[in-house]
């Protein structure tokens, strides 16, 4: 039988299922992204300090980080929809509440300071949201489709996702500038909305744990034992939060855009949804040429692209240079994006994809947020453009060191993997 995951780039899109779970995942994502730019136009908007824009991602990723692991043990013990359900209504309250925070007549008497500390209330239950949220959709991911199709599942789920992160972010820059910052926020609620809609459509999932009721401190014993000994995803997950805590330029890009480049928010809308159309360009292209094969050495690559990237835009003056240099680093982090999840779906056992997903968040989700502060911070001691410069800097330089210390991550081949799951299959 021929390779459906090689020689069919539509086999994902043929389930049912997994379409209803595209789309639930691209109105969601549309939300979250484009709720998160408004977010940080605000709160520069009130402050006019970039430290506020680290403190936004360090307020969601404080609850997000420490319920992580027991987030994971609950996914796995729970029925997945529901609890996706409960993460996407939570982030409708807040939504919702962020709408009220920037309504001109319910905020009229209140001091800036208690608008300011309204909106980063909202972001930590955000992160406590977000902590249940990543293991959900990923137990989710492996219950709709099966594993010889994984990879070509990892890769559309990844387009959509980074489809509606380039429209997200771009909506959000011409809303903000075409009815302002507080019908926008009513905009993202309604998006909320229709992933709830979606996900109806879905039918609750079996619970494959095979260790119901296990204690918790004996449950997330066992999933960190399980990272720490398969060194291939502890080395992919290292990798990547290295590479993403130093390389948190987009963080910053409300300060390029209204003190740098001068292109208002417009332009704020476009440079933020530069990476993603990059992505998304690669992923669809990487449906017809899968990246399988000498996985190891294309994700090396990918990752030391990106950190040259984002070197390129920190240094640039030129709105159409650091646009082409967003673009290039979201050309590379999609392909990266692709191998990474498609190695934690083929080297996780099903009993244990909540638990796995929660350090992985712990280590690579969160440290965008943690890469959010850093660059804060190091902007408001060196400067903007050298944080930026810096951040890229020790991306590539990380790379380089992995590279040469690991030759069994320079030899990681997925295609082998792959073609034992369709073996067994058949």
């Amino acid at each position: 039988m021929a390779s459906i995951s090689g020689k069919d780039p539509y086999a994902a899109l043929r389930y049912k299922e997994f379409n209803i779970f595209l789309c639930m995942r691209f109105a969601f994502v549309f939300a979250r992204t484009m709720q998160f730019i408004v977010i940080e136009w605000e709160v520069y908007k009130l402050t006019k300090d970039p430290l506020s824009l680290g403190v936004i991602g360090l307020m969601e990723v404080i609850p997000a980080v420490t319920l992580s692991l027991y987030a994971g043990h609950v996914v796995d013990q729970k029925e997945k929809k529901s609890l996706l359900m409960k993460c996407i209504l939570g982030f409708s309250f807040i939504s919702a509440g962020l709408f009220l925070l920037t309504w001109p007549k319910f905020v009229s008497d209140l001091p800036q300071q208690w608008i300011l500390y309204g909106i980063y209330s909202l972001v930590f239950f955000g992160g406590i949201v977000r902590a249940f949220l990543g293991p959900s959709l990923f137990s989710m991911f492996s219950l709709i489709v099966p594993k010889k199709i994984y990879p070509n599942a990892a890769t559309w789920n990844s387009s959509i996702y980074q489809l509606a992160a380039v429209l997200g972010p771009a909506l959000a820059g011409f809303s903000i500038h075409w009815i302002g910052v507080h019908w926008s926020m009513l905009l993202i609620f309604g998006f909320s909305l229709i992933a709830v809609i979606a996900l109806t459509r879905i039918p609750k999932k079996p619970i494959l744990n095979p260790k119901l009721g296990e204690p918790v401190l004996k449950s997330l014993k066992e999933g960190v034992k399980f990272v720490i000994n398969t060194k291939i995803i502890l080395g992919v997950i290292s990798l990547d939060m290295i590479a993403v805590l130093f390389g948190g330029a987009v963080a910053l890009l409300p300060v390029f855009a209204q003190d740098i480049l001068k292109v208002g928010p417009e332009g704020f809308g476009v440079l933020r949804a530069a990476p993603a159309i990059g992505s998304v360009l690669i992923m669809f292209t990487s449906a017809y040429f899968p990246l399988n094969k000498k996985a190891g050495i294309k994700l090396l690559a990918a990752i030391f692209g990106f950190g040259l990237s984002i070197i390129i835009f920190g240094l640039s003056t030129y709105f159409l240079v650091s646009v082409f240099a967003l673009f290039l680093s979201g050309m590379t982090d999609g392909v990266s994006m692709i191998i990474r999840q498609t190695i934690l779906q083929l080297k996780t056992p099903d009993h244990m994809r909540g638990r796995v997903s929660s350090v992985n968040s712990m280590f690579i989700s969160s440290s965008n947020e943690l890469g959010a502060f850093e660059s804060g911070l190091t902007a408001k001691i060196m400067g903007t453009v050298t944080a930026v410069v810096f951040g890229g800097s020790m991306t590539v330089l990380t790379v380089l060191v992995t590279g040469f210390i690991s030759p069994t991550f320079r030899r990681l081949d997925l295609q082998k993997d792959i073609d034992a799951h369709e073996a067994n299959d058949q």
